[in-house]
């Protein structure tokens, strides 16, 4: 008797993972596996748009749609920004490998956060992206937009973006080895190569973004709740421009 009563919801979940329904709604959740780790879908490595269209078209946007990112759309821009190109588990400080930006040293000083404030298939909050394994982890649960504009000396267009990249340092990790001059200069390189690429995978996913280096400090850090050892240096809204902000497109 207790043999089949441990058989039956076997049975159930057998036949509900065989419903095509119910394949194609667990495959939309799936993406979370759990409340705080999301497995980011596999970016795209061959595009249908090329590197001189997306250098001529990009242009600072401050006018977006609400339209919704997909997390698709999302998982490229984040790829694009610091994802992993050769993995290496060796040494430590390349925390992966490889990445699509370049670095002094190879040290990779940058962290990235997410803000989430319209995204399908993920909830909105705080996410910091983890190049290994190419994921989320999940810090806050709640949509700071707004906190983030006032942070950002009241910049609307952050509020109406569906997200934002929020760029911080780790300086040690450049300094220890280089110095002043790593502070000074390369991690700010870092930072130009690693927004560069996103701002361009941006044009080539049809939307717009907009450099920004206008706010106070401690409010954004406060606001993203990065640790002690961390400082902001760049937030970086994305969304689908609205007419008067389109893309020219070919």
């Amino acid at each position: 008797m207790a043999q089949k009563q441990f058989m039956k919801p076997i049975i159930i979940y057998f036949l509900l993972w065989c419903n095509p329904i119910f394949c194609y709604y667990s495959s939309i959740v799936s993406v979370q596996l759990n409340s705080n780790t999301i497995k980011l879908p596999s970016p795209a490595l061959k595009g249908t748009v090329s590197i001189e269209e997306t250098l001529l078209n990009r242009r600072s946007v401050r006018e977006f749609k609400k339209d919704a990112l997909s997390i698709q759309q999302v998982s490229q821009l984040l790829w694009a920004s610091y994802g992993i190109t050769k993995e290496m588990n060796s040494p430590s400080f390349l925390r992966g490998g490889f990445k699509t930006a370049p670095s002094a040293g190879a040290l990779y000083p940058l962290e990235i956060y997410l803000v989430a404030g319209n995204v399908k298939g993920l909830n909105p909050g705080i996410y910091k992206y983890l190049p290994e394994g190419h994921q989320l982890t999940r810090t806050y649960d709640k949509d700071v937009r707004k906190e983030l504009t006032e942070a950002a000396l009241n910049q609307d267009f952050i509020t109406q973006a569906p997200i934002s990249l929020v760029y911080s340092a780790v300086f040690d990790r450049t300094t220890k080895k280089y110095g002043d001059r790593g502070r000074e200069r390369y991690v700010c390189m870092d930072m130009g190569h690693s927004a560069e690429n996103v701002c361009l995978q941006a044009v080539a996913l049809g939307l717009g973004s907009c450099a920004v280096g206008a706010f106070d400090d401690k409010m954004v850090k406060n606001v993203i709740m990065m640790p002690n050892e961390e400082e902001p240096l760049y937030i970086l809204p994305i969304g689908s421009p609205t007419g008067g902000g389109q893309l020219q497109r070919k």
